[in-house]
């Protein structure tokens, strides 16, 4: 069954409506989910649950400052719209969810789905001032992203 990705991303992105600018909000997902594709397109990754993970990651951030939580609640809310807006099989779920929950606290994974979640959203720190780091990065193609200064300047030089 294919993913509706655009109704999904009207449900989630609702309550965001009336402050599109959050530094973690929508804009960002959009962000992660291009980084997370072009990630995916030199990965071993499955491109769908990377999708889910932009939109699921920072759905449910209380604020734009620390938030402890914000994951598992995103995931948790992933859990609840399983089934109804999208279809996954239980392993990739599982992936999903444990990106999501391990964001902000894992500092590296094996696996190569999770990999590319968690450098998808490294490599969109641009958007607060901050560089993204080669050695933060968990990937091999992320880290060439990062060292050339970002998603952006990447693109820019090939």
């Amino acid at each position: 069954m294919e993913i509706d990705f655009e109704s999904l991303w009207k449900v989630v992105s609702a309550p965001f409506s009336n402050h599109l600018t959050t530094l973690h909000g929508p804009g960002h997902w959009r962000r992660v989910e291009r980084n997370g594709l072009l990630l995916s397109a030199h990965m071993d990754a499955i491109p769908e649950v990377v999708r889910l993970f932009a939109i699921f990651h920072d759905s449910r951030r209380m604020n734009d400052g620390h938030d402890p939580g914000h994951g598992a609640r995103g995931a948790d809310y992933a859990t609840k719209l399983r089934g109804k807006m999208f279809q996954l099989a239980d392993d990739e779920f599982e992936l999903l969810h444990y990106a999501c929950v391990w964001h902000t606290d894992g500092v590296s994974h094996e696996n190569a789905t999770i990999a590319t979640c968690w450098d998808a959203d490294r490599l969109d720190l641009g958007r607060v001032g901050i560089t993204p780091d080669p050695k933060r990065m968990c990937t091999e193609f992320g880290r060439k992203i990062a060292a050339a200064g970002g998603v952006d300047a990447f693109l820019a030089s090939e």
